[in-house]
């Protein structure tokens, strides 16, 4: 696991950056769940062979994105993993998220660079708006499993 050294970098500037990715991915989602009808009696499918989310309703699809992998939350190990340290992903699922990486490298946000963190709630959250944000992302996804959770960046909605 990666260690998060807290005096690397800006505390001040991350919390802003924090800040204001909030408000911008948190108006995106709730943009994309009402504008998609995202709420209710609503099924999804995911693949990350092909990246792709769609969701449906009565059994028929109505809508269809594409997935990218931010990263992974391990409940046994109590750790956040990005998506571009774990080589278990396909290629198809990593996106751009590369680009978040290089974000929080051109900034020295430790939170972005570290290929792990302690994943408590505070950090694990404004890990996944600003990689959402960086990413231009819809809005995000989360698929909860008994050991680990995976979050994903959503693009591309498109109607069936």
């Amino acid at each position: 696991m990666g260690h998060v050294e807290q005096a690397a970098h800006d505390h001040e500037l991350w919390e802003s950056v924090a800040s204001a990715a909030r408000d911008r991915v948190g108006q995106r989602q709730a943009a994309m769940v009402s504008d998609h009808g995202l709420s209710g009696d609503v099924q999804y499918h995911w693949s990350m062979d092909d990246a792709t989310i769609s969701w449906s309703r009565g059994g028929r699809d109505f809508l269809h994105g594409r997935i990218t992998v931010i990263g992974s939350l391990d409940h046994v190990q109590q750790t956040w993993l990005w998506s571009w340290a774990n080589d278990s992903f396909p290629p198809a699922v990593l996106g751009d998220i590369t680009d978040v990486r290089r974000y929080g490298e051109e900034r020295a946000f430790p939170l972005l660079m570290s290929r792990s963190f302690r994943a408590e709630q505070r950090p694990v959250a404004q890990a996944r708006i600003v990689a959402a944000d960086v990413l231009a992302a819809e809005g995000l996804w989360f698929e909860p499993g008994d050991e680990l959770d995976l979050h994903f960046a959503i693009h591309d909605l498109r109607r069936v």
